[in-house]
């Protein structure tokens, strides 16, 4: 049985994932061309993704009632990875060199973190 501390990483792991996935959604959007300013923030895509954005920040708030508060800058690290990975199959985008190594380092503090 899980304890709350873990519910609440996975909770927050969540959130930081939906966060993510709005993240590429209103990239995908701002790719495209409107007709007007309107059209370019009314259209579904955009208000699902700050819909999803809402989501995300209730999500956390109720996870941090039950993690220390250090925690969370740990875990939110986790949306770079997601994101950069999101961007590679959907959005055709290529890893630098640089950007693996970001991704590694980011990586390998959250293990020195969880382990400590």
């Amino acid at each position: 049985m899980m304890n709350h501390e873990t519910i609440a990483v996975l909770i927050l792991l969540s959130s930081v994932l939906i966060s993510s996935v709005s993240q590429i959604m209103l990239k995908i959007s701002a790719n495209k061309t409107y007709e007007s300013r309107l059209a370019e923030y009314l259209n579904p895509l955009v208000i699902v993704a700050y819909g999803m954005f809402f989501v995300s920040t209730i999500l956390t708030m109720s996870a941090l009632r039950y993690l220390p508060l250090s925690m969370s800058p740990i875990l939110e690290s986790t949306s770079y990875i997601f994101v950069s990975i999101m961007g590679y199959f959907l959005l055709k985008e290529k890893f630098s060199r640089q950007k693996i190594a970001g991704l590694i380092m980011i990586l390998l503090g959250i293990l020195i973190f969880s382990v400590l």
